[in-house]
């Protein structure tokens, strides 16, 4: 019966651990920084992609890159915003009345900001992990071990979606198609 009151105890303080820290990140996160200094960065990614895609090679598309960044860590010091970001970017164009799917990168980026002269931010650094072997390194790092860049965010796919079709002027419900 002790071992089982242990196993107990063992598995109530692994929870409050857990826990704990998921509420320290989340506290972490400054809500209205991050929402200023997120459309900066997922234009300074969109800008990044352009002319890599599969669409580039296919002009009838007009096909564009749009991007979404979810916060993993953000920081402000002595001016300079340090964003730890996981980042999806999907590449779409148009044809017949559909949205079409060409290109898609998602990767962990740590972007350096700092304050322009009109008030808002701009893009002073970006890094990303390196392939191969320093990934994983870079990773731990850069986000430490409980941030999880590589967790699927459907969300942000059907945000990207909606502003494709928006930006193309497609209807809501318009099929996508693969490239």
């Amino acid at each position: 019966m002790a071992a089982g009151r242990w196993v107990t105890g063992v598995a109530a303080t692994g929870v409050l651990v857990a826990t704990g820290a998921w509420a320290r990140w989340a506290a972490g996160v400054d809500g209205p920084l991050w929402e200023e200094v997120r459309p900066v960065i997922e234009a300074r990614l969109a800008a990044q992609e352009q002319g890599t895609g599969n669409g580039s090679a296919l002009p009838g598309l007009g096909a564009r890159w749009f991007c979404r960044a979810r916060p993993l860590d953000l920081d402000e010091r002595d001016g300079v915003v340090r964003a730890g970001v996981a980042t999806l970017c999907l590449e779409y164009g148009v044809r017949d009345g559909a949205l079409v799917a060409c290109s898609g990168d998602q990767v962990p980026q740590e972007v350096r900001l700092r304050r322009a002269a009109d008030g808002g931010y701009r893009v002073v650094a970006l890094e990303e992990a390196p392939d191969g072997a320093g990934s994983a390194a870079w990773r731990r790092d850069h986000f430490g071990l409980l941030a999880d860049p590589d967790r699927p965010d459907p969300s942000a796919q059907a945000a990207l979606e909606t502003a494709a079709r928006t930006h193309f002027g497609l209807p809501p419900d318009a099929r996508v198609t693969d490239c």
